[in-house]
Protein backbone atom coordinates (compact mmCIF):
# COMPACT_ATOMS: atom_id res chain seq x y z
CA UNK A 1 0.00 0.00 0.00
CA UNK A 2 1.31 3.44 -0.73
CA UNK A 3 2.09 6.15 1.69
CA UNK A 4 -0.74 8.27 -0.17
CA UNK A 5 -3.32 5.56 0.09
CA UNK A 6 -2.05 4.71 4.02
CA UNK A 7 -2.58 8.19 4.40
CA UNK A 8 -5.96 8.54 2.96
CA UNK A 9 -7.64 5.62 5.03
CA UNK A 10 -6.65 7.28 8.05
CA UNK A 11 -8.38 10.16 7.26
CA UNK A 12 -6.00 12.53 5.24
CA UNK A 13 -3.74 13.10 8.73
CA UNK A 14 -1.31 10.78 10.39
CA UNK A 15 2.04 11.17 12.15
CA UNK A 16 5.36 10.34 11.04
CA UNK A 17 5.53 6.94 13.41
CA UNK A 18 1.81 5.80 12.01
CA UNK A 19 2.81 5.94 8.16
CA UNK A 20 6.31 4.34 9.03
CA UNK A 21 4.46 2.00 10.93
CA UNK A 22 2.00 0.98 8.30
CA UNK A 23 4.37 2.54 4.88
CA UNK A 24 8.10 1.88 6.02
CA UNK A 25 10.27 4.32 6.37
CA UNK A 26 11.91 4.40 2.95
CA UNK A 27 8.51 4.90 1.31
CA UNK A 28 7.61 7.87 3.74
CA UNK A 29 10.97 9.45 3.08
CA UNK A 30 10.20 9.11 -0.75
CA UNK A 31 7.02 10.33 -0.41
CA UNK A 32 7.77 13.40 1.54
CA UNK A 33 10.99 14.24 -1.26
CA UNK A 34 8.48 13.77 -3.62
CA UNK A 35 5.79 16.09 -2.41
CA UNK A 36 3.14 13.47 -2.18
CA UNK A 37 2.39 14.14 1.70
CA UNK A 38 2.58 18.03 3.54
CA UNK A 39 4.55 18.49 6.72
CA UNK A 40 1.92 20.53 9.08
CA UNK A 41 3.82 20.21 12.14
CA UNK A 42 6.56 18.19 13.37
CA UNK A 43 6.39 14.52 12.97
CA UNK A 44 2.86 15.23 11.18
CA UNK A 45 1.55 15.19 7.88
CA UNK A 46 -1.29 15.54 6.21
CA UNK A 47 -2.86 14.84 2.12
CA UNK A 48 -2.86 18.39 0.30
CA UNK A 49 -7.00 17.32 -0.23
CA UNK A 50 -7.33 16.74 3.69
CA UNK A 51 -10.18 18.79 5.29
CA UNK A 52 -8.90 22.15 6.86
CA UNK A 53 -10.77 21.67 10.16
CA UNK A 54 -8.87 17.92 10.41
CA UNK A 55 -5.38 19.33 9.23
CA UNK A 56 -5.78 22.17 11.86
CA UNK A 57 -7.08 20.12 14.87
CA UNK A 58 -4.11 17.27 13.69
CA UNK A 59 -1.56 20.03 13.40
CA UNK A 60 -2.46 21.87 16.62
CA UNK A 61 -2.73 18.35 18.46
CA UNK A 62 -6.49 19.35 19.24
CA UNK A 63 -10.39 17.89 17.70
CA UNK A 64 -12.46 20.08 14.80
CA UNK A 65 -15.43 21.56 16.95
CA UNK A 66 -18.14 23.37 16.94
CA UNK A 67 -19.39 24.52 13.11
CA UNK A 68 -16.56 22.60 11.96
CA UNK A 69 -17.36 19.17 13.44
CA UNK A 70 -21.03 19.75 12.69
CA UNK A 71 -20.11 19.80 9.09
CA UNK A 72 -17.68 16.67 9.67
CA UNK A 73 -20.94 14.72 11.33
CA UNK A 74 -23.05 15.67 7.76
CA UNK A 75 -24.90 18.30 9.76
CA UNK A 76 -26.23 21.39 8.12
CA UNK A 77 -25.41 25.27 9.21
CA UNK A 78 -26.54 28.69 8.57
CA UNK A 79 -23.18 29.46 7.27
CA UNK A 80 -19.74 27.50 7.04
CA UNK A 81 -17.26 28.88 8.93
CA UNK A 82 -14.35 31.07 7.62
CA UNK A 83 -12.22 29.79 9.56
CA UNK A 84 -11.82 25.82 11.14
CA UNK A 85 -12.84 25.22 14.44
CA UNK A 86 -10.49 24.18 16.32
CA UNK A 87 -10.64 22.79 20.53
CA UNK A 88 -7.51 21.68 22.30
CA UNK A 89 -6.84 21.18 25.61
CA UNK A 90 -6.96 24.65 28.29
CA UNK A 91 -3.31 23.72 29.47
CA UNK A 92 -2.24 23.96 25.62
CA UNK A 93 0.70 25.94 24.88
CA UNK A 94 0.84 27.47 21.45
CA UNK A 95 2.25 30.90 20.08
CA UNK A 96 0.81 33.81 18.29
CA UNK A 97 1.52 31.78 14.93
CA UNK A 98 0.17 28.37 15.80
CA UNK A 99 -2.81 29.72 16.69
CA UNK A 100 -3.31 31.98 13.54
CA UNK A 101 -5.71 30.82 10.70
CA UNK A 102 -8.18 28.76 13.16
CA UNK A 103 -10.83 29.83 15.99
CA UNK A 104 -9.52 28.31 18.59
CA UNK A 105 -11.29 27.11 21.76
CA UNK A 106 -10.06 25.47 24.90
CA UNK A 107 -12.29 23.09 26.43
CA UNK A 108 -11.80 20.16 29.12
CA UNK A 109 -13.14 17.53 26.72
CA UNK A 110 -13.07 13.62 28.23
CA UNK A 111 -12.85 10.63 26.19
CA UNK A 112 -16.56 10.37 25.84
CA UNK A 113 -16.23 13.88 23.84
CA UNK A 114 -13.89 12.98 21.12
CA UNK A 115 -14.26 10.77 18.01
CA UNK A 116 -11.29 10.70 16.30
CA UNK A 117 -10.15 14.21 15.22
CA UNK A 118 -13.61 15.26 16.08
CA UNK A 119 -15.65 16.06 18.99
CA UNK A 120 -18.37 13.67 18.99
CA UNK A 121 -21.77 14.41 18.33
CA UNK A 122 -23.30 14.71 21.56
CA UNK A 123 -20.34 17.25 22.35
CA UNK A 124 -20.49 18.99 19.19
CA UNK A 125 -24.73 19.85 20.04
CA UNK A 126 -24.08 21.03 23.16
CA UNK A 127 -20.83 23.73 22.08
CA UNK A 128 -22.83 24.69 18.97
CA UNK A 129 -25.88 24.95 20.86
CA UNK A 130 -24.01 27.20 23.98
CA UNK A 131 -21.74 29.50 22.27
CA UNK A 132 -22.85 31.82 18.97
CA UNK A 133 -26.14 33.01 17.91
CA UNK A 134 -29.33 31.33 18.56
CA UNK A 135 -30.40 30.59 14.62
CA UNK A 136 -27.54 28.86 13.78
CA UNK A 137 -27.76 26.67 16.79
CA UNK A 138 -31.36 25.59 15.40
CA UNK A 139 -29.88 25.23 12.43
CA UNK A 140 -27.84 22.71 13.70
CA UNK A 141 -30.30 21.14 16.24
CA UNK A 142 -32.40 20.76 13.31
CA UNK A 143 -30.60 18.98 11.02
CA UNK A 144 -29.27 16.89 13.68
CA UNK A 145 -32.94 16.22 14.33
CA UNK A 146 -33.57 15.20 10.98
CA UNK A 147 -30.50 13.31 10.43
CA UNK A 148 -31.44 10.63 13.07
CA UNK A 149 -30.34 12.06 16.38
CA UNK A 150 -32.06 11.06 18.95
CA UNK A 151 -34.50 14.05 20.37
CA UNK A 152 -34.45 12.31 24.14
CA UNK A 153 -30.49 12.98 23.78
CA UNK A 154 -30.73 16.24 22.78
CA UNK A 155 -33.18 16.73 25.28
CA UNK A 156 -30.88 15.33 27.98
CA UNK A 157 -27.92 17.41 26.77
CA UNK A 158 -30.20 20.22 27.83
CA UNK A 159 -31.39 19.22 30.92
CA UNK A 160 -27.65 18.01 31.96
CA UNK A 161 -26.44 21.27 30.51
CA UNK A 162 -24.46 23.80 33.14
CA UNK A 163 -22.42 27.53 33.15
CA UNK A 164 -22.29 30.00 30.54
CA UNK A 165 -24.89 29.60 27.66
CA UNK A 166 -26.95 26.80 29.17
CA UNK A 167 -30.07 28.81 29.10
CA UNK A 168 -29.35 28.67 25.52
CA UNK A 169 -28.88 25.21 24.79
CA UNK A 170 -31.92 24.31 26.46
CA UNK A 171 -34.14 27.01 24.74
CA UNK A 172 -32.64 25.65 21.50
CA UNK A 173 -33.68 22.36 22.54
CA UNK A 174 -37.04 23.65 23.48
CA UNK A 175 -37.55 24.53 19.71
CA UNK A 176 -35.53 22.06 17.42
CA UNK A 177 -37.36 19.64 15.57
CA UNK A 178 -36.80 17.93 12.51
CA UNK A 179 -39.45 18.86 10.44
CA UNK A 180 -37.75 21.46 8.67
CA UNK A 181 -36.07 20.82 5.71
CA UNK A 182 -33.02 22.50 5.57
CA UNK A 183 -31.39 25.75 7.25
CA UNK A 184 -32.55 27.91 5.22
CA UNK A 185 -35.97 27.15 6.44
CA UNK A 186 -34.53 27.01 10.37
CA UNK A 187 -33.26 30.62 10.13
CA UNK A 188 -36.19 31.83 9.05
CA UNK A 189 -38.56 29.91 11.92
CA UNK A 190 -35.82 31.38 14.42
CA UNK A 191 -36.73 35.13 12.83
CA UNK A 192 -40.59 33.68 13.53
CA UNK A 193 -39.36 32.43 17.09
CA UNK A 194 -38.30 36.20 17.85
CA UNK A 195 -42.31 37.95 16.88
CA UNK A 196 -44.49 38.22 19.33
CA UNK A 197 -48.31 36.38 18.95
CA UNK A 198 -46.55 34.28 16.12
CA UNK A 199 -46.46 30.57 16.85
CA UNK A 200 -45.37 28.43 13.38
CA UNK A 201 -45.33 24.37 12.61
CA UNK A 202 -43.48 23.53 9.82
CA UNK A 203 -44.50 21.40 6.59
CA UNK A 204 -47.75 21.38 7.97
CA UNK A 205 -50.38 19.94 5.76
CA UNK A 206 -52.83 22.02 4.85
CA UNK A 207 -56.40 21.29 3.04
CA UNK A 208 -59.58 23.32 1.92
CA UNK A 209 -62.25 21.21 -0.05
CA UNK A 210 -59.25 18.72 -1.15
CA UNK A 211 -55.34 19.14 0.01
CA UNK A 212 -53.91 22.56 -0.55
CA UNK A 213 -50.30 21.50 0.35
CA UNK A 214 -47.06 21.75 2.74
CA UNK A 215 -46.15 25.28 3.19
CA UNK A 216 -42.27 25.20 4.87
CA UNK A 217 -43.95 27.23 7.74
CA UNK A 218 -47.67 27.41 9.13
CA UNK A 219 -49.74 29.64 11.81
CA UNK A 220 -52.97 28.35 11.89
CA UNK A 221 -54.49 30.21 14.47
CA UNK A 222 -53.74 34.08 12.24
CA UNK A 223 -54.69 31.72 8.86
CA UNK A 224 -50.48 32.75 8.40
CA UNK A 225 -48.22 30.93 5.98
CA UNK A 226 -44.40 31.35 4.84
CA UNK A 227 -42.49 30.12 2.18
CA UNK A 228 -38.77 29.79 2.11
CA UNK A 229 -38.62 30.62 -1.78
CA UNK A 230 -35.04 29.53 -3.04
CA UNK A 231 -34.18 30.07 -6.69
CA UNK A 232 -33.14 26.68 -6.74
CA UNK A 233 -36.62 25.28 -6.45
CA UNK A 234 -38.01 28.40 -8.18
CA UNK A 235 -35.45 28.96 -11.14
CA UNK A 236 -37.62 27.41 -14.00
CA UNK A 237 -40.52 28.10 -15.67
CA UNK A 238 -42.54 25.21 -15.00
CA UNK A 239 -41.77 25.49 -11.50
CA UNK A 240 -42.69 29.41 -11.37
CA UNK A 241 -46.03 28.14 -12.75
CA UNK A 242 -46.26 25.02 -10.32
CA UNK A 243 -46.19 27.41 -7.24
CA UNK A 244 -48.10 30.51 -8.65
CA UNK A 245 -51.37 27.95 -9.06
CA UNK A 246 -50.04 26.45 -5.70
CA UNK A 247 -50.00 30.08 -4.17
CA UNK A 248 -53.55 30.94 -5.12
CA UNK A 249 -55.00 27.62 -3.74
CA UNK A 250 -53.74 29.09 -0.40
CA UNK A 251 -54.85 32.64 -1.25
CA UNK A 252 -58.72 31.51 -2.23
CA UNK A 253 -58.76 29.53 0.75
CA UNK A 254 -58.26 32.48 2.72
CA UNK A 255 -54.69 32.20 4.31
CA UNK A 256 -52.26 34.91 3.79
CA UNK A 257 -49.13 33.93 1.89
CA UNK A 258 -45.47 35.55 3.06
CA UNK A 259 -42.68 34.44 0.62
CA UNK A 260 -39.14 35.25 1.60
CA UNK A 261 -35.91 35.27 -0.46
CA UNK A 262 -33.08 33.43 1.27
CA UNK A 263 -31.29 36.85 0.76
CA UNK A 264 -33.45 38.42 3.17
CA UNK A 265 -33.72 35.65 5.62
CA UNK A 266 -29.88 35.33 6.03
CA UNK A 267 -28.48 38.88 5.44
CA UNK A 268 -32.10 41.39 6.35
CA UNK A 269 -33.60 39.31 9.17
CA UNK A 270 -34.85 42.76 10.71
CA UNK A 271 -36.75 43.44 7.47
CA UNK A 272 -37.87 39.74 7.60
CA UNK A 273 -38.96 40.44 11.35
CA UNK A 274 -41.10 43.99 10.89
CA UNK A 275 -42.58 42.03 7.80
CA UNK A 276 -44.04 39.62 10.39
CA UNK A 277 -45.20 41.92 12.95
CA UNK A 278 -46.91 43.60 10.41
CA UNK A 279 -48.52 40.84 9.25
CA UNK A 280 -49.45 39.47 12.99
CA UNK A 281 -50.86 42.94 13.67
CA UNK A 282 -52.91 42.86 10.62
CA UNK A 283 -54.61 39.34 11.02
CA UNK A 284 -54.82 39.78 14.74
CA UNK A 285 -57.02 43.19 14.13
CA UNK A 286 -58.99 41.34 11.32
CA UNK A 287 -59.81 38.39 14.00
CA UNK A 288 -61.02 40.60 16.47
CA UNK A 289 -63.23 42.76 13.94
CA UNK A 290 -64.81 39.29 12.96
CA UNK A 291 -65.49 38.50 16.63
CA UNK A 292 -67.57 41.83 17.02
CA UNK A 293 -71.47 40.95 17.24
CA UNK A 294 -73.65 43.17 14.27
Amino acid sequence: MSVVESLHRMGGVATRRQLVQVAGRPAVEEAIRDGDITNVARGRYALATADDAIVAAHRLCGVASHASAALRHGWQVKTSPELPHVAVAKNRVLTEGQAAGVELHRLTLGPDDVDGLVTSKQRTLLDCLRVGPFDEGLCIADSALRDGFSPQLLAAIARDARGPGSIQVREIARHAGGRSANAFESTLRAICLAVPGLCVTPQLSLYGSSFLGRPDLVDERLGILLEADSFEWHGERAALCRDARRYNRFVVNGWLVLRFSWEDVMFHPDEVRRVLEAAVAERTERQCRCRVPA
